[in-house]
This record gives structure tokens, sequence and C-alpha cells, in this order.
């Protein structure tokens, strides 16, 4: 799917996200954080890649992923703005208590699989990968 980088789109991608988690075999409470990074996933991208700017496009694809009898799911989210080199992207200290900033952290505590690639041309590609514990 293609949305625009509009914070007031996130919400129906959440609940897009929870669907199709809860329709690959995710529990609940898995569908929920699952949501949450890929909404903090949007967030930066409309933050950082395009610096604010609403309207931006941002391309996501949700894939089963299941494996060996797990539940499974792949998340990759592309957008079109500002490269970085992907050894920088990272979350600021826990120690430093202040709102914002914890969006690459939760990505990683919910996720199994991070992985942030420079896209042919402009923007970065994230893959987050997921499978459930039993």
């Amino acid at each position: 799917m293609r949305i625009s980088g509009d914070p007031h789109q996130l919400a129906a991608v959440r609940i897009q996200v929870q669907t199709f988690a809860r329709d690959v075999g995710f529990a609940d409470s898995d569908c929920v954080h699952i949501a949450l990074a890929v909404d903090e996933a949007l967030a930066n991208v409309i933050e950082h890649s395009y610096g604010g700017r609403c309207g931006e496009p941002i391309d996501i694809e949700l894939a089963d992923a299941g494996h060996k009898g797990r539940a499974g799911i792949q998340i990759k989210v592309r957008d079109y703005g500002r490269q970085v080199d992907p050894g920088v992207i990272r979350s600021r200290e826990l120690e430093n208590v202040r709102p914002g900033g914890l969006g690459v952290h939760i990505i990683r505590s919910v996720m199994d699989e991070v992985d942030y690639t420079p896209a042919d041309g402009a923007g970065m590609v994230l893959v987050m990968k997921k499978l459930s514990r039993s």
C-alpha cells in the first residue's frame, strides 16, 4: 500500500497492520506491539526522512513470513526522502529521560530483525521481521 506521509493516516495503518498480524496468527498483544513498531517507523520517516513535510509518499508491504509452524510477519517501509548511513540509525540513551527519540528503540525491542538500507535513487528501505514465540 502507498500512503501519504501524514500523521493523520497512521491510525488507519495501525489497524491494517494489527488485522494482518492477527490473520497470520499472532496473539492480540503481539499485534498491538507490531503495529506500534510500524507506527514509530512511519513517524520517523515523516520527521527525519521528509523533515516533517506531510504528504510525501511512503510504501508499506506486509507479508506472511511464518516458519516451521510459527506465525511470522515481514513489513517493508520504503520512503523517497533523505538517505542516511544505516550505521548511524540508533535510539538516544534511555537514561536521557525526555519525550520522543525512542522510536528506533521500540522498533528494535518489538521486532526480531530490523534492517535499514539506502534505496536506489533516494530514500531508505526498512525491513522488519517478527516470528511468534510458538
